[in-house]
């Protein structure tokens, strides 16, 4: 399973209720009217990510794909037909965003129920393999997940573990720990 992850912040003009109701819409009617490959998107209102540029409140959509081939074709359906108008709405009124596509490493899926995110790079002299295992006990829990960065397409993090609880992390990681709202579904 891939993510298209998209990190996005409203322009200071318009207000916190009006941008998440245009960015509910939206993710309404994309769920409606899914594109070939694409299974469900989350959208969550969060707070001091590691790669925000401004100290106002920002917004990450998680669009969930069967495979990269979705990804053009989500990229579509997006901006077309049914979802033209409302993406356009919530488009306006945003002033800068970045993305990244992420892969499942381990663990659930499961989004929806997530209301912490921990995100970390792998340390240096540290293989792949070690943080892994490192991370599995960690992973293994209910509702846990870990992602793991695919495409750079901005400035992003290499991990992240998603969770419906707070986690700690493996001692001797920095990680920047952020809480998350569910704005879509809701």
């Amino acid at each position: 399973m891939l993510a298209y992850v998209f990190w996005h912040w409203p322009n200071p003009d318009i207000d916190d209720a009006t941008y998440r109701d245009l960015l509910h819409n939206f993710h309404k009617t994309l769920n409606a009217n899914q594109p070939r490959g694409f299974l469900r998107s989350v959208a969550f209102a969060v707070s001091g990510l590691p790669l925000q540029t401004t100290s106002q409140p920002g917004f990450e959509d998680w669009y969930l794909l069967e495979d990269s081939a979705s990804l053009d074709l989500l990229n579509e359906a997006a901006v077309s037909g049914p979802c033209e108008q409302p993406h356009n709405l919530v488009a306006r009124q945003a002033a800068d965003g970045t993305a990244g596509l992420y892969r499942l490493r381990s663990g659930s899926d499961d989004l929806a129920s997530a209301r912490y995110a921990m995100w970390f790079q792998k340390p240096a002299r540290m293989s792949y393999q070690d943080l892994y295992s490192k991370l599995s006990s960690t992973t293994a829990a209910d509702r846990v997940g870990l992602w793991q960065r695919q495409m750079t397409l901005g400035q992003t993090t290499e991990f992240a573990i998603y969770s419906s609880a707070v986690i700690q992390p493996p001692d001797a990681m920095p990680t920047s720990k952020v809480e998350l709202q569910l704005v879509w579904p809701r």
